[in-house]
């Protein structure tokens, strides 16, 4: 009985391709020393899956960022836009395939990206188009195969199939993808007959798509290309290999391929069992049995193993059976040694990639009647955790199993109707037409990320490190104010991960180490684990969200992850339904959204990216996930109240399939990514109406290039050309972590520039500012009298009062000046902020210019400048500016806001004094001042001006 595998994990069991990966796009080490790393990993791998054992190795499943690019590579099927030389594709042309390149004629976009199958890992979606011709262009496979066997490794060629690659592309001319397998094929068949020619026993061809639904037409076309390929591999076997479900309608196609291999999954497609029981399979075929599950972290149940593999031996000849891992190893984790921190129980009951070809080897040898005493051990080993686990008590929690079995239909419905809410929101929010905001991350900087390391060490105290958060912070809603968001982020810097965070903080999660798997590129994700029933001992995020919306008069949107996410991205018991762990989940963050409103959280984003990612590849399974799947997301968001704005977010899928379910989740505002799908994901929304608001993304932050204004503007307009104005958000892809600064800054810029643009054209064709449907006594471009009454600025003035310093304990307000500035026509108002904190004797100083336009929008001006210095030099600072102010008008009113309580109080006070100053009017105090008048009272020596 021979053991194989289908892949391990490229990374490295401390990331070591990654971290060569990134220097090497930093500048920092040459493509030599890349090449020499990416090689270390790799002889690492060889050598130990060669001692564990396992008789057939994986040579070819390298890649630095992605299997299917490579394949792109090898075949030639590269997009026209990249102006490549010919031949060999070169390591630099490669990863501009993957993110983009900038040159003299502009930026040239990546290929996108989707996920791939049902898993969190992404791949580069091919572009295909009548114009494409086929040629072996990227002779990498051969070149790793080569160095396994330098390595005396039995090497097992790994290849993406020819009818996959064509299924997984994307037509971009309309083109069949399928009418281009015949040119295709000469590229495989000389890439096969390289790989003979070597010695290989077997070529492992991945078909991954014959494990979902399939027409007649691609079944025709495996039939075509593996009657053609068969021959170029002889006398290496093919093994045609399959995963993530059974094969359903395909087996009979599969199982009379002239190839001397099947491969099928056992454990996410059971199925696959009954066929062969029922149909039988061919006697001159060898059956790779995916029986050990490559996705999970959990040790095998041995002996349901062998009781599966006796089931097969039944209908196939011990020589014609092959054990295998159910899909790649590259889904889990290296190995488990480093993480010995775990309870016994956790740990003992783990098994990651290593393990797992341990447990393979000794399945095999134990079924072939070859076990020596490590291989008993290894089994014995899986029996014990498996026996432990479910008499452990780690497992159940009889509040958790109570609360959910209290749930009432009530308990997954918002309690108004979408349209209710919008009118609600609209007249709580106020937000204009095209409203910008982001994901919910900004970058993650080195010292963001040192700062939450000196933490977890011991270096820092908590409130040193709190302090330290909330800087940055600060510094990231002023950022926001300061382009002009208009619905604002806290930035996530408390924040590893978007799942990780949440596990932290909840019962029944266990963390690993260094328990990385690849995401995509050198992307990789460290996924928790759910070990025991899901609950929330306390408040995660408020803290964080009530303090951002203490900096700011603009809605500040409470982040957090759904559900089916925190299920998809983690590694789950598998003792219980998976239904089950979504729905202990989703009551944990049902009780976060109560406690966000309670603080004042009038947007919270429930983040759901990864929904689709669990949707089983066989229709008859989907049905039943998406149920349950969207019903967890409506039991997390649904105690929300009509005046909250609940936003959701989802990327890298395909939603046609879907497109009813995401509507049943109800979510007042859906962002999607959208820009590398160049707007393909729009059209679904053409013939299936969403009925609430939409942000479909512009600006692709997976990759380092900046959209410039007008890019992003053509991309708003075409957004346009499919969904109303009224129901458009504008925002980028996804969350901003990954990016730099040098990047994020200038892209918001844009993306703002641009939607103020589109807004402003929108007005001029109306000749009234446009509002969103749904506010009271407004219908499209109608505007109601008490918007016209408070135009957009007054906000936006106090926020920038606001951004500045906020309203935390401790700051006082001292004095405000405000001056019209009438240049050329223009309206324009100044401000002269001072502020002063408790315990210090310094006074900040912040001064600012801007424009107001006709329609009530605010532009900056200059840019702000600030300024620290002692309380008793402030009169001979402000005497010098106000001979400043009196040289451009005379007019200017000193506000001044000492005893007026808090500093609250002080901007509310501050408010009414703007709203009568700034719209020309009076108000009930005398401090009302019209641009051009002259000012009410002289200024006094000192601190200046007499209480109203």
């Amino acid at each position: 009985m021979q053991a194989g595998i289908l892949g391990f994990p490229r990374i490295g069991a401390d990331r070591e391709l990654k971290l060569a990966t990134e220097a090497y796009w930093r500048a920092e080490i040459d493509l030599a020393e890349l090449e020499n790393r990416a090689r270390a990993v790799r002889v690492e791998n060889y050598g130990f899956l060669k001692s564990a054992g396992l008789d057939l190795i994986p040579a070819g499943d390298f890649s630095y960022y992605d299997k299917v690019l490579d394949t792109c590579c090898m075949t030639g099927a590269l997009p026209g836009r990249f102006s490549f030389e010919p031949g060999q594709v070169s390591l630099e042309s490669y990863f501009e395939l993957a993110r983009g390149a900038r040159t003299g004629r502009g930026n040239i976009h990546p290929m996108s990206m989707v996920k791939w199958f049902n898993t969190n890992y992404h791949y580069l979606v091919p572009e295909l188009d009548r114009g494409t011709v086929f040629s072996f262009r990227d002779s990498t496979v051969l070149r790793l195969v080569d160095e396994a066997l330098e390595l005396e490794v039995p090497a097992m060629p790994v290849l993406i199939g020819p009818v996959s690659f064509l299924l997984l592309g994307r037509p971009t001319d309309g083109v069949e993808p399928l009418s281009l397998l015949e040119s295709l094929l000469p590229v495989y068949r000389e890439v096969l007959e390289a790989l003979a020619a070597k010695g290989v026993r077997w070529v492992q061809m991945d078909e991954p798509c014959f494990a979902g639904p399939v027409g007649d037409r691609a079944r025709d076309a495996l039939k075509t290309a593996y009657t053609a390929l068969a021959q170029a591999a002889d006398p290496a076997g093919i093994v045609v290999q399959t995963y993530f479900d059974h094969v359903g309608a395909n087996y009979d196609t599969l199982c009379a391929l002239p190839t001397a291999g099947l491969g099928l999954d056992f454990v996410h497609g059971p199925d696959n069992l009954d066929f062969i029981e029922r149909k039988g399979f061919p006697g001159d075929k060898t059956l790779f049995a995916g029986l050990v599950d490559g996705r999970s972290i959990w040790v095998c149940d041995p002996d349901s193993v062998l009781a599966l593999a006796g089931r097969l031996l039944e209908k196939i000849d011990s020589e014609n059976l092959v054990l295998s891992s159910s899909c790649s190893l590259m889904h889990v984790p290296v190995t488990v040694a480093p993480e010995t921190h775990l309870p016994a129980e956790v740990f003992n009951s783990m098994a990651f990639a290593r393990e797992k070809v341990r447990e393979l080897v000794a399945l095999a040898r134990t079924i072939g009647g070859q076990a020596g005493p490590g291989d008993t051990l290894v089994l014995e080993r899986a029996r014990q955790a498996l026996a432990a686990g479910r008499s452990g008590p780690l497992k159940k929690s009889s509040a958790v199993r109570e609360r959910i079995g209290a749930l009432t239909p009530e308990s997954f419905a918002r309690s108004s109707p979408s349209a209710a809410r919008l009118a609600a929101q609209a007249k709580t929010l106020k937000l204009p037409l095209l409203p910008t905001t982001t994901i919910g991350s900004f970058p993650q900087t080195a010292e963001v990320r040192k700062l939450r390391a000196r933490f977890k060490k011991g270096e820092l105290t908590e409130e040193r490190y709190k302090q330290a958060i909330r800087q940055e912070i600060r510094k990231v809603v002023e950022l926001q104010q300061e382009i002009g968001l208009d619905v604002l982020v806290h930035g996530e810097f408390e924040r590893t991960d978007m799942v990780e965070y949440f596990g932290e903080q909840l019962e029944g999660f266990y963390f690993l180490k260094k328990g990385w798997v690849v995401s995509y590129g050198s992307r990789c994700v460290k996924p928790p684990v759910i070990y025991g029933d899901v609950s929330r001992p306390g408040q995660m995020t408020v803290e964080w969200s009530q303090f951002a919306q203490s900096l700011t008069a603009r809605p500040m949107k409470g982040m957090l992850t759904g559900p089916a996410t925190i299920l998809n991205w983690s590694f789950v018991r598998d003792d219980i339904p998976r239904s089950e762990v979504c729905f202990q989940v989703a009551l944990a963050v049902r009780d976060e959204v109560a406690d966000l409103e309670k603080a004042g959280i009038k947007v919270i984003q429930i983040d759901e990216p990864a929904l689709r990612e669990g949707l089983p590849l066989q229709p008859e399974k989907r049905s039943e996930y998406l149920r349950w799947a969207v019903d967890a997301f409506l039991l997390a968001s649904a105690s929300a109240g009509a005046e909250t704005q609940v936003h959701t977010h989802m990327c890298y899928s395909d939603f046609n399939t879907i497109i009813d379910q995401i509507i049943r989740m109800d979510a007042d505002v859906i962002s999607i990514e959208n820009s590398r799908a160049g707007g393909r994901l729009l059209g679904v929304f053409r013939e299936r109406e969403y009925p609430n608001q939409i942000g479909p993304g512009i600006w692709d932050i997976h990759s380092p290039l900046v959209p410039g204004e007008e890019e992003i503007t053509g991309r708003i307009e075409s957004i346009l050309e499919v969904l109303p104005a009224g129901k458009v958000w504008v925002n980028p892809d996804c969350g901003l972590k990954t990016r730099g600064y040098q990047e994020v800054e200038p892209s918001l810029r844009n993306m703002v520039a641009s939607a103020r643009k589109v807004r402003a054209r929108l007005e001029a064709q109306q000749g009234r500012p446009v509002t969103p449907p749904g506010v009271p006594g407004e219908t499209g471009a109608e505007a109601s009298s008490d918007s016209q009454a408070k135009p957009r600025y007054h906000g936006q003035i106090l926020e920038i009062i606001r951004g500045a310093f906020g309203t935390s304990p401790g700051l006082s307000y001292h004095s405000v000046f405000l001056f019209p500035l009438v240049e050329r026509g223009e309206s324009r108002w100044g401000f002269l902020i001072a502020t002063r904190r408790e315990s210090e004797e310094r006074l900040e100083l912040a001064a600012y210019s801007y424009e107001i336009s006709d329609q009530g929008e605010v532009s900056k001006k200059l840019e702000s400048r600030k300024a620290s210095l002692p309380e008793d030099k402030l009169d001979e600072v402000l005497e010098g500016l106000i001979l400043r102010m009196d040289e451009l008008e005379g007019n200017y009113r000193e506000i001044d806001l000492r005893g007026r309580g808090d500093s609250q109080a002080q901007l509310e006070h501050l408010e009414k004094i703007l709203l009568g100053a700034m719209d020309g009017t009076r108000t009930d105090s005398p401090e009302g001042l019209q641009p051009g008048e002259s000012a009410e009272h002289e200024r006094h020596p000192g601190h200046g001006g007499s209480e109203p």
